[in-house]
This record gives structure tokens, sequence and C-alpha cells, in this order.
């Protein structure tokens, strides 16, 4: 079985900027420590590294505060590479300056032009299907523009809905394998996971539900041990990620990096 929805070769990063601190989050718990955060960020791409991932770590964009978390950005694909169309006015931009990027690694970069809007962070690619759900984020126009952007790849988009007070679908939910997904309950419990196997997070330990497969690596937040202990349980090789100062902003595994196969 094809395992292209977790095995990749490369990733692209960007550091978090002094701007940081005014990132969006949806409740205050603190300004985010910029010296910790690189720390953190540093620790990130070490981990993908050292899956022998090639990382591209870009600079920080201090007029986006929010463009450490590149993922809402784009989605990349075998096929090609997707520019998003952020749901927050502050970030739109960041999309336009990821296209830049993407495209000196794909020749097709394709773009959601709205006027829907669509974050990354609420898509979840499968071996079989790309997940999308609707929050404040992304909207059922951005995921028809996407849906038809993808079809002549093959793809199917599934719409779901993510969780009243859940800032992104893949807040709850990451990929761990090509059948294996990992959830919080209130996510799993709509039904939308239907034919997946789910290992569910610990009661009181829903953030680490974002976590990234990248080859065979695991990579979650520090903090969560009861999760961790069931995913090293299933055999997973788990490596941990400080995630303080990015959870201060909703932020997690997922959103810090893109990560692909661009073509040969």
């Amino acid at each position: 079985m094809s395992k292209r929805s977790y095995t990749f070769t490369h990733a692209i990063t960007r550091k978090p900027g002094i701007s940081v601190t005014e990132g969006l989050r949806a409740i205050d718990t603190g300004t985010p420590s910029l010296d910790l955060f690189l720390q953190h960020h540093a620790d990130y791409v070490t981990a993908l590294k050292s899956t022998g991932a090639e990382v591209t770590v870009l600079e920080p964009l201090e007029e986006f505060p929010d463009s450490v978390f590149v993922e809402d950005a784009a989605l990349c694909l075998p096929e090609g590479a997707i520019a998003m169309r952020p749901g927050t006015p502050s970030r739109i931009g960041e999309a336009a300056v990821m296209t830049a990027v993407l495209k000196k690694l794909y020749n097709d970069v394709r773009v959601v032009e709205g006027p829907g809007f669509i974050d990354g962070g609420d898509i979840l690619t499968t071996e079989t299907e790309i997940l999308v759900g609707t929050s404040a984020r992304t909207d059922s126009a951005g995921i028809e523009e996407l849906r038809a952007l993808v079809a002549d790849w093959g793809y199917t988009v599934r719409e779901l809905e993510t969780p009243e007070g859940v800032l992104h679908f893949k807040t709850d939910c990451s990929l761990l394998d090509e059948n294996t997904i990992l959830s919080t309950k209130r996510l799993a419990d709509s039904g939308c996971f239907e034919g997946y196997n789910v290992i569910y997070v610990a009661e009181g330990e829903e953030p680490c539900a974002n976590s990234i497969r990248y080859n065979d690596l695991v990579i979650m937040p520090d903090g969560f041990p009861q999760t961790e202990a069931i995913l090293r349980e299933a055999g997973y090789d788990v490596q941990k990620v400080g995630n303080t100062e990015a959870g201060k902003l909703d932020g997690g595994m997922s959103c810090l990096s893109l990560r692909f196969s661009p073509p040969a």
C-alpha cells in the first residue's frame, strides 16, 4: 500500500519573528517568549531532519505575525501545490509569499482565488481522500474551489465540520499511518473517521491530537505522557518537541511546516 500521505523528502518552515507576540489567539494565555519559541522551532527542525528531510527554513515575515504557521498558507501534494486563501484578513497575504517559495519546487502551483476561504490547518490528507473541516477560517465555498482544483489529480475531497470552539479541523486530529488517525473523542464522535482506525488521545490531553507523522517518526508536543505511552504501546516511534509558545497562539505540530515530496 502507498504511504505517500506521510512519507516525504522535504519540509518548509519559517522562523517566528519579533512580531509573533502580536499573533492571533482565541484565548489570551500569555505572551509567547520569542527566545523559547526559537528554541522549540529549532528542535522541531532537528526532529524533521532526523528523518532524512530536506528542510527549508524561511526567515521571519514581521509584517505577518502568524506566518510561522506555514501550513495554513498552502497544501502540498505529490502532483503540485495549492496556495490557500486564509480565512483571517491579516493572513491572506501569507499565501502569495508562499506561492513564490513553492514555485521554486513545483512546476504546477495553483491558487484558491475566492470568494471562499480555506486554511491548510483544516485539511487532513489520507491515502484515499482529502478531508476538510469547515471552521471559522474555512467555508464551504473555499472547499468547493479546492475540490475543483484537485479534480484532475484524482483526489476526492470530503467536507466535514470542525467541532464548535475548535480553531482548525487538525487541532483535533492527525494522521498516524495509512489507516490510522489520532483524534480527540469530540471530533471522532461526529463519525467523520468511519472506515479508519482511530486512536484517542488521553482525556485531558486534547492539544496533542495535533501531532505529525513524518516518515518513520511521530512528532508530538511535549507534556502529554499518557498519549505518548498509548502511541509507543501501539508501536510508533515518538519524538517530543516543546510547544508551549506556539500553543499560546493556538498552534501545534502540523501548523509549523509544509511536508511534501516534490515531483522528481
